[in-house]
């Protein structure tokens, strides 16, 4: 890394400020400086570039393209490190810390409950949890390991799985009434609700029902299972969920399984965690607990998983 080529930290501060507020005077109020001297690490800036990065226009700055450009570039690098600040941050008063990447449904509707639980089996740990959608690359991530679902190939990584999938068509009693909803076939003149991520799975749910449609890639696209889940309680439209992901819902009525029609993956989830690298303590600790308590969950006669 050449450092000639890094500006000082306060100077890029100066900047991103007082382009974010457009206005020194701001700028200076936001870092409790004057406003003088946000002038003057802005100017440092330029002059250490080479180039304009505000125009002055009488009481206003004003982005130069060259200063738009460079905005948006160390935004991304500024963002990274305050992430990464705050994560070894977060180490303070605990032995071992566990970085996860996981699916925003799967960590809030399975994982985070039960999580009380691996802090007994660990209790020192501390916890740091993201959403990851895609396999990801862990020579370039922090983290110890993934939820990940789908088939297990994962570059660099070793997936254990954890339990199937049984994925069922459901809509809230009002719209399953309000459309006359009683066959198969019904549901391609409805309002059908799409996950983002798993584009096809109307395709293959109306094949397995043995329909024969064209309009099964129609409909609402959603990010994540949570917000089809209140969508479909809120009569948007039909819906394809994994049943134990909705279990609460199916069991107080705000959703009803349309037909006894599923996708069903053997081997829907694995927790995944890089092939090559020694695992700590604590990561050894968490994937014991988390085959365990996978095993127990889908075991149970209590939960409501696919089988």
């Amino acid at each position: 890394m050449r450092r000639a080529f890094i500006p000082p930290a306060d100077t890029l501060i100066a900047f991103e400020c007082a382009a974010r507020h457009g206005s020194f005077t701001r700028a200076a109020k936001e870092l409790h400086l004057t406003q003088g001297a946000i002038s003057k690490q802005v100017r440092q800036l330029e002059d250490r570039l080479g180039v304009e990065l505000f125009r002055r226009v009488r009481q206003r700055i004003v982005l130069t393209d060259a200063g738009r450009i460079y905005l948006h570039d160390i935004r991304g690098a500024m963002e990274s490190l305050t992430s990464a600040t705050r994560q070894v941050m977060s180490y303070a008063g605990s032995e071992d810390v566990l970085n996860l990447a996981v699916l925003p449904t799967f960590g809030t509707r399975w994982l985070a409950p039960r999580l009380s639980g691996f802090l007994k089996v660990y209790p020192k740990a501390g916890l740091n949890l993201s959403v990851r959608l895609q396999p990801f690359d862990f020579a370039n991530e922090s983290f110890d390991g993934a939820i990940h679902h789908g088939d297990p190939v994962w570059a660099g990584a070793i997936a254990e799985p954890l339990f199937p999938e049984d994925v069922i068509p459901v809509a809230s009693p009002v719209f399953r009434d309000r459309h006359n909803i009683s066959e198969p076939t019904d549901l391609t003149r409805v309002p059908r609700l799409q996950l983002a991520t798993r584009p096809l799975a109307w395709r293959q749910w109306f094949d397995v029902a043995g329909v024969q449609t064209d309009v099964a890639f129609q409909g609402a696209r959603f990010e994540q299972f949570v917000m089809i889940s209140e969508a479909a309680i809120h009569h948007l439209g039909a819906a394809l969920m994994p049943s134990f992901f909705i279990r609460d819902e199916l069991a107080a009525g705000r959703l009803v399984q349309l037909f006894d029609v599923s996708l069903s993956q053997a081997t829907a989830y694995h927790f995944v965690y890089p092939e090559n690298r020694t695992l700590r303590p604590v990561v050894k600790a968490f994937r014991t607990w988390l085959l365990d308590e996978a095993h127990r969950a889908f075991a149970s006669e209590d939960e409501v998983l696919p089988g």
